[in-house]
């Protein structure tokens, strides 16, 4: 009989093959551009970054709860016995909200787990819950391992402009201005749950000597402390200098894990900007 079955959402930015390869179920968010919603799945970040450009709507919308209901309603169906739900923090977004609204009429239990973060943090810590969950660990269990692995996680990006994420009410309006003051170039973490800023620069190279420096230092605290570290270079329409980062990072700190490198979700692309680049500092517990 399947055991516990791990739900996640498609910000999680995890690919198909490590989705098969876990047995993990992805809900997607909507993207809403020119009034046109899509499911997330179905929209290439690149088209995001373009619209942005071009000046064109773009917003994003949760999952529904009967989105959410459909696929708890199926898994009960397979056989398993219980669900653990990880999605990208309720500070952000209401896609926990309405992953709670759906466990409560569901055929079999369902914990909902807030993952603070976002991108590959809840991705990282969605694919651990599930080889917990593989091995026969419990509801419980697998739970307790996605909180741990998305705390112990670090995330800090690049924008180039904060303006998206102030329109899209992901940050307050006085941070964004402080962020924009005299063509400084803002650099981002998520603390408590929330899109912060982190400090600020004067140029995007200076931007992005920053960017690495930090990730250095948070992947050199992981392996000091952890058996293993994932690292994953998120980016919108700027491959060619997250290839750079997870390159730099990659050579000053050797540690066994994995190194991704991804486009961001087009949802979250949608918040933050053409040219971002973010990295994910996630260590094996």
């Amino acid at each position: 009989m399947a055991g516990v079955a791990v739900v996640t959402d498609s910000t999680s930015s995890l690919g198909g093959d490590a989705v098969t390869r876990a047995e993990i179920a992805v809900i997607s968010l909507q993207v809403v551009i020119d009034g046109q919603s899509r499911p997330e799945s179905e929209v290439n970040p690149l088209l995001v970054a373009a619209a942005l450009r071009e000046g064109k709507r773009v917003t994003t919308s949760r999952p529904s709860p009967q989105a959410f209901a459909a696929v708890y309603d199926s898994l009960g169906a397979a056989g398993y016995q219980a669900v653990v739900s990880a999605h990208l923090s309720a500070k952000i977004s209401g896609t926990c909200e309405a992953a709670e609204v759906a466990a409560r009429a569901a055929p079999v239990p369902v914990t909902v787990v807030d993952s603070g973060s976002l991108g590959m943090v809840t991705g990282f810590a969605a694919l651990s819950g599930a080889e917990c969950a593989l091995g026969g660990g419990s509801a419980g269990e697998v739970a307790a391992t996605i909180r741990a692995r998305a705390h112990a996680s670090t995330m800090y990006f690049y924008v180039h402009n904060l303006d998206y994420l102030r329109r899209g009410g992901r940050i307050k309006a006085g941070a964004a201005l402080i962020g924009s003051a005299l063509a400084v170039k803002p650099l981002m973490t998520i603390a408590d749950g929330e899109i912060r800023l982190h400090e600020r620069v004067r140029t995007a190279s200076k931007a992005f000597t920053r960017l690495r420096e930090l990730g250095l230092a948070a992947l050199a605290r992981a392996a000091s402390e952890s058996p293993g570290v994932d690292i994953a270079v998120h980016h919108l329409d700027n491959r060619e200098a997250a290839e750079r980062l997870a390159s730099e990072l990659t050579g000053r700190v050797r540690t066994p894990g994995e190194v991704v490198i991804s486009e961001l979700s087009a949802v979250v692309g949608g918040h933050v900007g053409p040219g971002t680049v973010g990295v994910v500092i996630a260590p094996r517990l």
